[in-house]
């Protein structure tokens, strides 16, 4: 069983509570519903989490992945209901509320879905300049993050993104994947990734924290049969670029100590650091790297996490700099647990480094 189905599982009786009162207080509104029949309703929403994660795990299918899906999205509709229902409540205390209003505002919710599910599914390209002293050549570079392979995004979104890599190979000359190619929610088998083989350009990938549970072998195998390079813990040049992939320390995994990734820097080049957390970025900059590739955030993905996300990471998306050093956080071009997103994008950041 994998780190992220012990999670789940873990986890699942306290959702099941959660939604018993969730559903409790909802159907109040309208009358109220036996716990019995609420208690019922929970059962099934735990097996739609835990059983088709336990078979997703041997083997990938399609109806496995539509329950996983489907969960996905009742996660994202839990939180957007229990802010209704805090809304709702807060108002019928003070002021009262007819019934009528209050199907308005739950309205919202399934409103609001079809758009974020959508948006979540739309591909957005993106472009920065960034420039350099020691720069020997110009360089476009695909940044991107957080595929997330698994059982709510299959093979749809591999093949999504290998496409539109292929539109960019006629302007970019290189694509870093800054970790998490990989979810851990289903099995990641060895021609799961050869949609990546068409490309046009080389694809430079170091793994995430999510690449380790379906089994890091298993997610750098189906990177390799694809053509993919994969940087871990390894250094590589490319057209006047140093580039450093620093993996993800997960498990048993021995930390890079800060003396071998200074020696891992070249001074007569720019240095990049393909690294998934957007953190160390001021140590790396002393270390001699000039640029910090990086994901994981997913910029909180919708809000309110955005908000969340923001105290948890100083860097939290987008483009910094900082004395001629820069980093990249990219949002991600996949989704996690729940495929939506709000106010944020599935992107691809074309970094477009250029001599100062």
């Amino acid at each position: 069983m994998s780190f992220r189905t012990k999670r789940v599982f873990i986890a699942t009786p306290f959702y099941m509570l959660f939604e018993f009162f969730l559903l409790k207080y909802f159907f109040l509104l309208f009358g109220g519903v036996k716990d019995v029949y609420l208690f019922i309703a929970t059962l099934l929403l735990g097996g739609l989490q835990c059983i088709p994660m336990i078979f997703e795990e041997k083997k990938s299918t399609a109806a496995g992945r539509f329950c996983t899906e489907i969960f996905g999205i009742w996660q994202w509709a839990m939180l957007m209901i229990l802010i209704d229902l805090i809304v709702i409540y807060a108002i019928k205390q003070f002021i009262g509320i007819s019934l009528f209003a209050v199907c308005i505002l739950l309205a919202v919710v399934p409103i609001l879905g079809v758009y974020s599910y959508f948006h979540a599914h739309k591909l957005v390209v993106k472009e920065h300049t960034l420039k350099f002293d020691n720069l020997k050549e110009e360089v476009n570079i695909v940044h991107l993050s957080d595929i997330h392979f698994g059982a709510v995004r299959h093979k749809k979104i591999i093949n999504h993104v290998a496409d539109k890599l292929n539109e960019l190979s006629d302007r970019c000359d290189i694509a870093i994947v800054s970790g998490d190619l990989a979810d851990g929610s289903c099995v990641v088998k060895e021609d799961d990734f050869q949609a990546f083989k068409k490309v046009n350009m080389p694809i430079v990938f170091t793994p995430g924290n999510h690449d380790f549970y379906p089994g890091i072998e298993n997610v750098c195998r189906a990177a390799k049969k694809a053509g993919m390079i994969i940087l871990d813990d390894e250094k590589m040049e490319f057209n006047g670029l140093n580039i450093f992939g620093l993996s993800f320390t997960f498990g048993d995994k021995e930390d890079v100590s800060n003396e071998q990734l200074k020696q891992a820097t070249d001074e007569d080049a720019v240095n990049i650091i393909n690294y998934h957390v957007p953190y160390g970025w001021d140590l790396f900059t002393r270390l001699g790297y000039n640029l910090q590739l990086s994901g994981h955030t997913h910029g909180g993905q919708f809000y309110p996490m955005r908000w969340f996300c923001k105290l948890m990471f100083k860097y939290n998306m987008g483009i910094f700099e900082k004395n001629g050093s820069y980093l990249s956080v990219t949002t991600g071009v996949g989704s996690m647990d729940t495929p939506m997103r709000w106010r944020t994008d599935s992107e691809l950041v074309i970094l477009k480094l250029r001599k100062k």
